[in-house]
């Protein structure tokens, strides 16, 4: 990859460099910085950084080299898929040095794709508890308490999901238990009951709901032990064990 970029400076323009190599896309919308990140392929995306420090503007590298694909993907987004904690941490240093922190904020941590769904829910619904608990604590460093709690924790995709449901549709109890965890020390009683516990998606399904469809009994079990030590025998019945919309 270095001879090829070496070779290119020697034969076409800077304009070109930039155009076709840096910020060049795919049929996809992926430019070489989502598919180095999808790869894991961290040396790679390391050189094109520091290419991109070289060759382009700051308005460049913030609104092209770290734009989404054309799923609303970032290479930040692409990185929580794969669980790729180097790549995320990496990325993560990089906005540091060139974007503010609401620039931070709004295009890493909270960019939503075009499911509405942020690195936490993707972290989530991969079942990734490392990069999950990673993803935590960056926020916990760069959010108000307001938005962890409102644009992380508990916010929704565009099916209505948190990342609650998420991990619940995918089985994983680690990540359950730890959304759990930081919910209890986060966010007040009536808010773990109303917005995780008795929280419902765009179709009306709690998270039990989920659980039971999916017949994980291990599962439904933590849920209603969560539940008993939260909710009243009226909410248990009338909410928790009340039909969908469907």
């Amino acid at each position: 990859m270095q001879e090829l970029w070496e070779c290119g400076k020697e034969k076409i323009t800077r304009e070109e460099i930039n155009n076709n190599l840096l910020l060049a896309t795919d049929e996809k919308g992926r430019t070489v910085w989502h598919v180095a990140a999808e790869r894991g392929n961290l040396e790679a995306l390391q050189n094109v950084w520091e290419w991109a420090k070289e060759e382009l503007t700051t308005q460049e590298i913030n609104n092209k080299l770290l734009a989404p694909d054309d799923k609303g993907r970032t290479a930040w987004h692409v990185a929580a898929k794969r669980g790729n904690l180097e790549v995320l941490q990496e990325v993560l240093d990089w906005a540091k040095e060139k974007l503010t922190t609401d620039e931070i904020n709004n295009k890493l941590l909270l960019a939503p794709d075009d499911k509405g769904r942020t690195v936490w829910h993707v972290a989530a619904k991969r079942g990734n508890s490392e990069a999950l608990q990673e993803i935590w604590s960056w926020a916990k460093e760069q959010l108000t308490t307001e938005e962890v709690n409102n644009k992380l924790l508990l916010a929704t995709d565009g099916n209505g999901n948190i990342a609650w449901h998420v991990a619940a549709q995918r089985g994983n109890l680690e990540v359950l238990q730890k959304i759990w965890d930081w919910a209890k020390e986060e966010i007040t009683t009536e808010e773990i009951n109303n917005k995780l516990l008795l929280a419902t998606d765009n179709k009306g399904r709690t998270v039990w709901h989920m659980i039971v469809k999916d017949d994980n009994l291990e599962i439904l079990q933590k849920i209603w032990d969560w539940a008993k030590e939260q909710l009243t025998t009226e909410e248990i019945n009338n909410k928790l064990l009340a039909p969908d919309d469907k």
